[in-house]
């Protein structure tokens, strides 16, 4: 049965008006390079328009991301989170950027490569590799996705468990990698993510927890209640308000 679209709307409405301090109420103050970052002049306006729906600075300061770190980002899309995680790891650190799939040989450099030849941006490197072909080892201290997990399960190859596999091994030890994605109905595992483009949130902690990954944090700061997990993402009047599930994952130490 559908929920009434009044009932939606009015969840949705407290979503968006949500302050942007409530990652500071429960969890601490949001670190200065992460407000710095978000406050950057430099981002366009398409970026800064979503930031209320998006909450960087609490994504940000959850996953834990600090000056020096490097940075892996799988999905980068147009560079929303790029953009961030440069401004935060600063000129000692770095962010760097593989391919999931194979690109094909005709196909136009995807947005990020443009971003990364900004000089304003001269600490993200993209490899236009798949991460499963390049296999970097014990060489960063977060991976980073953002409401993509779903689609890797849409691959022909490289299959989700090697993807994981190749994920954890590019992970120093203690690395963390952070998970953010559109929820599916509890129980539906991967039905929904070609057609709704969710994923089931336990889904996602079993297939990691194969890969070896321990889980060491969750957040609720971009759920929403009201979402009825039915919806396609992209479609009105979810679009931009999906629940959204937050997972922070570790590499052992041993």
């Amino acid at each position: 049965m559908q929920r009434p679209a009044i009932t939606v709307a009015a969840a949705l409405v407290a979503l968006i008006l949500a302050p942007a301090g409530a990652y500071a109420a429960g969890h601490g103050s949001i670190p200065k390079y992460i407000t710095d970052a978000v406050a950057d002049k430099a981002r366009p306006a398409a970026d800064t328009g979503r930031d209320a729906d998006r909450k960087p600075a609490e994504t940000l300061a959850f996953a834990g991301v600090k000056p020096g770190d490097w940075v892996l980002e799988l999905a980068a899309g147009k560079g929303y989170f790029t953009r961030l995680l440069s401004g935060v790891v600063g000129a000692k650190g770095q962010v760097s950027i593989y391919t999931i799939t194979a690109l094909k040989p005709d196909a136009p450099p995807p947005p990020i490569v443009a971003l990364a030849a900004d000089p304003h941006y001269g600490n993200v490197r993209v490899t236009l590799q798949r991460l499963v072909d390049v296999k970097p080892t014990n060489s960063f201290d977060l991976v980073w996705t953002t409401q993509n997990y779903h689609d890797f399960h849409n691959l022909a190859d490289p299959q989700i468990a090697t993807l994981n596999k190749a994920i954890f091994d590019s992970l120093k030890p203690g690395g963390i990698y952070l998970i953010l994605d559109h929820a599916a109905e509890a129980g539906s595992g991967v039905r929904d993510t070609n057609t709704l483009h969710r994923i089931d949130e336990d889904t996602v902690k079993q297939e990691l927890k194969a890969a070896g990954f321990e889980l060491v944090g969750e957040s609720d700061v971009l759920r929403n209640k009201g979402d009825p997990h039915t919806g396609k993402v992209f479609e009105e009047p979810i679009q931009g308000h999906t629940d959204r599930f937050l997972l922070k994952f570790r590499k052992p130490l041993k």
